[in-house]
């Protein structure tokens, strides 16, 4: 019993799980390598739609709050909806045969969307991408927060988020060369097929703590319902769940008709880039393809850096206060505005996509501050069931409602100004609106550090 007692209270020193350390560095790098790719995978697949929009939308014949619903309503519900039950058996469960079979399942369902004939069959096979990629990150955040030591945590989750802009790369650059050679649905098939792979990997080698984890007397788990009151009770979750709903809105918002808006408002600059990176490398890039791969290196790679600093910034930040993790968030929002109009207003397309790369490195800073702090909010048994919470809310308002009205504002729009005008005025519109999440910020800074668990 004594043995017991000891383990628990190392346990609950370092914010693990009691029975449960920290990884070695190797097996540590490797499991967050692993995870990583996944995420990438899934992001891949799941943004991939936003470079296709403009072909899907000509060849089915769809509007733009279509398009919203494509890319994001119809995968948000099932997304959010599912997220919290899988969350629930994450607590208990294998994570590492979770997160595995989610893989497979959204992976099936992407090659599937290459398959579609029309709006409906298409929205089904966006649900079923949704479905899978409910198993991917409440599991993987509980999996990094017992292979890492609490002093690590934001950096390790940043890391992972990390999939989330080259994910958005991948899907853009690769999407849009490829449907700008064989069409937008031999695009879905390719961004579909490596998720065997990789389902395969997990399963056989990515470490579940648990299985090996001495024997140690505890109580049973939390309810869904105990769960939900411990959260309600720190007022910073509610406030920061909050924020990154409004972060996320003007994120999906926006990447989802970033495709769109530069193929409608910067024909000529696009046409002429391209002209000019073919003549240099002597390829034969189309517009599109073009489109996609700057889209994809900007989004990719700045919102990397943006990601990996915050985390970095975050680590050292939060050691001296815990404000932090509100802090950081909102200074990278308040400054990204400014570079989003020039983004939007300049009518050279060069100053356009620079404005864009600054917006987007500062828009990405957030991801690893905001999740450390959910799971710093909570016991360790209930890690899971936070991530799926602020992913709940993250998702149904920001995935959810982000594209569907901005489709619905710029087709309001459209009636006065046409379709590319009336897209500007959109997208801008909700970056507006992201301006609200600086006062939830604040407000969550106000009892971070009383309401952190460790």
């Amino acid at each position: 019993m004594a043995k017991v007692d000891n383990a628990n209270e190392q346990a609950a020193q370092s914010g693990a799980p009691a029975g449960i350390e920290p990884l070695a560095e190797g097996p540590r790098k490797y499991a967050l390598g692993l995870l990583l790719l996944i995420y990438v995978l899934n992001f891949l697949d799941r943004q991939v739609v936003n470079i296709l929009a403009e072909p899907i939308k000509v060849e089915l014949g769809l509007a733009d709050w279509q398009l919203g619903a494509l890319t994001g309503l119809a995968f948000a519900l099932f997304y959010t909806v599912l997220g919290l039950p899988i969350a629930r058996l994450a607590e208990r469960a294998d994570r590492v045969k979770i997160i595995s079979i989610a893989v497979g399942v959204w992976s099936a369902f992407t090659v599937a969307c290459g398959m579609a004939g029309n709006f409906v069959q298409l929205l089904l096979a966006r649900i079923g991408v949704g479905v899978g990629e409910a198993g991917c990150t409440p599991p993987a955040h509980s999996l990094i927060s017992d292979y890492t030591p609490a002093e690590k945590r934001t950096s390790a989750i940043a890391f992972y988020s990390m999939g989330i802009p080259l994910g958005s790369l991948a899907g853009m650059a690769l999407g849009g060369m490829i449907a700008d050679s064989y069409g937008w649905r031999v695009a879905f098939f390719v961004a579909g097929a490596p998720g065997i792979l990789l389902a395969l990997a997990a399963w056989f080698t990515l470490p579940e703590p648990r299985r090996n984890a001495a024997p140690v007397e505890t109580k049973d788990h939390p309810s869904l319902m105990d769960a939900v009151r411990e959260l309600s009770t720190k007022p910073a979750f509610i406030w920061i769940s909050l924020a990154a709903a409004i972060n996320a809105m003007v994120s999906y918002g926006h990447i989802a008709f970033y495709g769109s808006f530069y193929a409608r408002n910067h024909t000529e600059g696009l046409a002429a880039m391209a002209d000019g990176v073919n003549n240099m490398l002597g390829t034969q890039m189309g517009v599109l393809g073009f489109l996609g791969l700057a889209l994809g290196i900007l989004i990719g790679i700045f919102g990397a850096i943006g990601t990996f600093a915050g985390g970095q910034i975050a680590d050292r930040w939060v050691a001296k206060d815990k404000r932090a993790y509100a802090y950081l968030p909102a200074i990278a929002g308040a400054a990204s505005f400014l570079p989003f109009l020039l983004a939007m207003m300049s009518g050279s397309t060069l100053l356009s996509l620079i404005g864009l790369a600054i917006v987007t490195l500062l828009g990405s800073v957030w991801y690893g501050p905001i999740f450390a702090c959910a799971q710093s909010l909570v016991q360790p048994r209930t890690r899971a069931t936070a991530s799926a919470v602020i992913l709940f809310v993250i998702n149904l308002i920001g995935l959810g409602l982000g594209p569907l009205a901005a489709g619905i504002i710029s087709d309001s729009f459209a009636t006065q100004h046409g379709v590319a005008e009336g897209l500007r005025y959109s997208l801008i519109t909700v970056g507006a609106i992201g301006l609200l999440a600086l006062p939830c910020f604040w407000l969550a800074s106000r009892t971070l550090a009383d309401d952190i668990e460790g």
